[in-house]
């Protein structure tokens, strides 16, 4: 090569390496790129454009299993999100958590639930290790405002009462670390068959509730609805859509409409039908109240001779005359006596 090619190599070098610096390690597609030479120089100026892939957080979705049900989830996860690396076991990870989590901006962890009933350690996986270790517990500052989503995979039948408990565990115990917890899910919609639940808040799981022994078939649809629920979340801006606080991340119940205002003519008219239903219940009262006075005062204040006390109905005029004991009586009327 001439000198004069060199030099020219070297004048378009730089340009890309100060494009590598600002990309950092993001990966791009170069298609064309603005290079503006020295005006020294009588080359003319080449564009070269950059179509970042990848510019959204990157996420790490980490999963404890026994049967191989987690895991599956897992991967359906991964496969939906572009900027996701392959889902690792969390026994894979043991000892090399620190190096490991500051890869991503958010994460995305996954449990089944054995330990039925228990308070504590209830995945049966790796986790029920991790999360009360010395390692686990000094990520608090890797974890501080990450944002992470849980999800869990019970049998909501054969364990109505304990239904995904693992994944309110592993949820807490990430709450509790300082992360931005997202993807809570209704658990009163109707899709789902439990009785109690250890991950539910309220109304809501604290992510997404899986049964892949009796409900299968929802699996996939559950997932799909899941991923928008977490980009719409901003999960992929690294938690800037999401909340900060996880109640605030708890789906809120959309507000009445207001009713329309009633107009002034409608207004009037309801005013008129109530007064008028109001005076046509204080007549019937006051007819009643005025026979009922009228009955008072028309019974015999003594009672009879034979101690028997009259009872006198002023609608048919006659009297009813009770025993002492209550067991006999005999009717009069005009307050004469005669035995029935």
């Amino acid at each position: 090569e001439t000198k004069e090619k060199k030099k020219m190599n070297h004048s378009h070098s730089f340009p890309l390496l100060l494009l590598t610096a600002l990309i950092g390690s993001r990966t791009c597609c170069v298609d064309s790129f603005a290079i503006v030479h020295p005006p020294t120089t009588s080359a003319t100026t080449t564009t070269i454009t950059t179509t970042c892939l990848d510019a959204a957080g990157k996420i790490g979705i980490f999963f404890g299993t026994s049967t191989g049900n987690t895991e599956s989830v897992a991967e359906m996860l991964a496969e939906r999100f572009e900027t996701a690396d392959s889902p690792m076991d969390i026994d894979a990870v043991q000892g090399k958590l620190a190096d490991t989590i500051s890869n991503y901006d958010a994460l995305i962890v996954g449990t089944p639930t054995w330990n039925t009933g228990a308070d504590t350690e209830r995945s049966g996986t790796g986790w029920d290790e991790t999360y009360y270790g010395e390692e686990f517990q000094s990520l608090s500052s890797l974890l501080e405002g990450k944002p992470v989503a849980v999800f869990g995979c019970g049998d909501s039948e054969s364990y109505c009462e304990n239904y995904c408990d693992g994944m309110g565990e592993l949820h807490d115990v990430f709450s509790d670390m300082g992360a931005t917890m997202l993807g809570y899910v209704s658990a009163v919609d109707g899709s789902y068959e439990h009785e109690e639940s250890k991950a539910q808040r309220g109304d809501n799981f604290c992510g997404l509730a899986l049964d892949l022994v009796n409900y299968e078939d929802l699996t996939e649809d559950r997932v799909n609805q899941w991923v928008e629920q977490l980009k719409a979340e901003g999960i992929l801006e690294g938690g800037d859509s999401a909340s900060s606080s996880t109640s605030s991340s708890t789906p809120a119940a959309p507000a009445p409409a207001p009713a329309p205002a009633p107009s002034s003519s409608s207004s009037d008219e309801a005013t008129a039908l109530l007064i008028q239903k109001l005076e046509q219940e204080n007549a019937a009262l006051r007819e009643q109240l005025l026979s009922s006075a009228a009955v008072v005062a028309e019974v015999p204040a003594t009672t009879g001779g034979d101690g028997y006390t009259p009872h006198y109905n002023a609608k048919t005029g006659s009297t009813m005359w009770t025993s002492p004991d209550g067991r006999k009586c005999y009717y009069t009327t005009s307050n004469t006596k005669s035995s029935p």
